[in-house]
């Protein structure tokens, strides 16, 4: 699928006028001298090399870190247009704490007939450990990143939550600041809300759901799997805007049913931990035994209320894609209103008619592992050859219930830096949330764009770039 007309165009109009939140920044624009913005672009790539912002790429002989590109031209929304996607992103989650509480004691909603019982309690992401149990302050999902796309003026869907560990909030925060740095005047020109106070939002969201037994000022702390793991770079990088410690699991044990960190003055109690280890790592005792990336014992302290882990463990059943066809449902069940946000409409694989319609119209859907991400172990039909699209299907056939499909949506576009000029490129985006006794929604967050012309791929693993992105004061 080319970069067809279709595709809703966030910088110009129709008749070829910037958008209303562009017009001050097109005509900044259009008094740039080209080969100007060709050197602070090359000069924005070399502050990103030099700090290290670099990610790992599975897969690729050639560099295990990569730098993600970054391009300079913002993507910009109005103060009208964020409020009714903060409304919506709050009020969904919102509905996703509530449905973790309500799945891990009363299931009510089960019982309603409103979700199939066998889709959670066979879902590899439900975690009977937490059955019963409430996490401090009621708080499952303390970060969540929710993944936004735009086909037109007003129609935003969402694609994903990420309620497990969101990454990419530390290129939100590095894109901003390399902006200012490089085009101070146009901070100037625009009212940009701010984005750099999320750090010290973060500290103060999950320092407020220390568990009960923590006196005095909550010591949190940040898990990571180690210096080989993909995101490190934003694990340092948030333990060290925070102001706290970056830990790993060796750093940490149980000891007098507090977990305690080493330090020169011996062991001392962390009462938050804000934890980039998948579930299944989490504890030997209690899930993986071959896991060296977690505390023994941290679940039976968790459980008697001696540490906060953020996010909650068990919370990845709310983000499942299986689970996500239901999210309609599940929001006005919760909220008692309808969704203000629109699920992107979804084929469940694992009912007959739906497994029957996507293998009849491969070649114009996009079919998703249930429990993938990264956009591997995905097939994108209008860009998949006749071959690609009869292996799909058998393995369609062989495990139904593995998959979903969705439409092949025309995502909105908003212009890159190109040698000749501009062009307009695919994105989408990643707001942030912080969720303790209010909801907090970062205003902006991480826009991801496919690079390659045409391409609906925006992952950075699969070659995408990133963009400031900017909301502006009304």
């Amino acid at each position: 699928m080319g970069n067809t007309p279709l595709a809703f165009d966030e910088m110009m109009n129709a008749d070829q006028g910037p958008r209303q939140p562009y017009e001050n920044y097109h005509d900044w624009y259009e008094g740039q001298d080209r080969a100007r913005l060709i050197a602070k672009s090359r000069d924005a790539e070399n502050l990103f090399r030099k700090t290290g912002i670099t990610f790992a790429v599975y897969g690729h002989e050639d560099s295990s870190e990569k730098l993600i590109p970054f391009d300079i031209i913002p993507r910009i929304i109005s103060g009208r247009e964020w409020r009714r996607l903060a409304q919506g992103i709050e009020q969904r989650v919102i509905a996703l704490n509530a449905f973790l509480d309500d799945i891990y004691h009363k299931q009510e909603i089960i019982k309603a007939g409103r979700i199939p019982r066998e889709l959670i309690e066979r879902n590899e992401a439900f975690l009977p450990q937490m059955i019963g149990f409430k996490p401090p302050g009621g708080v499952y999902t303390h970060i969540v990143g929710t993944d936004i796309v735009r086909t037109g003026e007003d129609q935003f869907y969402v694609l994903e939550d990420n309620a497990r560990t969101p990454s990419g909030v530390s290129y939100m925060l590095e894109n901003r600041e390399t902006m200012m740095q490089m085009f101070p005047e146009l901070f100037h020109i625009n009212k940009v809300r701010p984005v750099e106070d999320y750090p010290k939002l973060l500290r103060q969201s999950l320092a407020s759901l220390a568990p009960p037994g923590c006196s005095g000022k909550p010591r949190v702390a940040v898990l990571t799997p180690g210096i080989f793991n993909s995101a490190y770079y934003e694990h340092a990088f948030l333990a060290d805007m925070m102001g706290v410690e970056l830990v790993e699991g060796s750093d940490l044990r149980v000891v007098d049913g507090k977990v305690k960190m080493r330090t020169t003055r011996g062991y001392e109690a962390i009462d938050v931990l804000y934890r980039r280890v998948d579930d299944d790592f989490l504890d030997p005792l209690t899930f993986r035994p071959d896991s060296a990336l977690g505390i023994p014992g941290i679940m039976d302290v968790y459980r008697a209320g001696n540490i906060t882990i953020a996010n909650a463990p068990g919370t990845g059943i709310s983000d499942d894609k299986a689970i996500y066809s239901y999210m309609p449902e599940i929001v006005e069940f919760y909220t008692g209103r309808k969704a203000m946000l629109e699920n992107v409409p979804t084929w469940r694989c694992s009912e007959e008619d739906s497994l029957k319609y996507v293998l009849e119209h491969l070649e114009e859907l996009v079919v998703k592992e249930v429990h993938g991400s990264g956009g591997y172990g995905m097939l994108v039909g209008p860009t998949a050859s006749k071959k690609e699209c009869a292996a799909f299907a058998e393995k369609l056939k062989a495990r139904p219930a593995n998959y979903i499909a969705q439409p092949t949506l025309s995502l909105s576009t908003v212009p890159i830096l190109v040698n000749k000029g501009i062009a307009p490129r695919h994105v989408d985006l990643r707001p942030y949330v912080l969720v303790s006794d209010k909801v907090q929604i970062i205003p902006g967050g991480l826009t991801r764009v496919a690079l390659k012309e045409g391409s609906l791929v925006v992952n950075s693993s699969q070659g995408g770039g990133t963009k400031d992105t900017w909301v502006l004061e009304d």
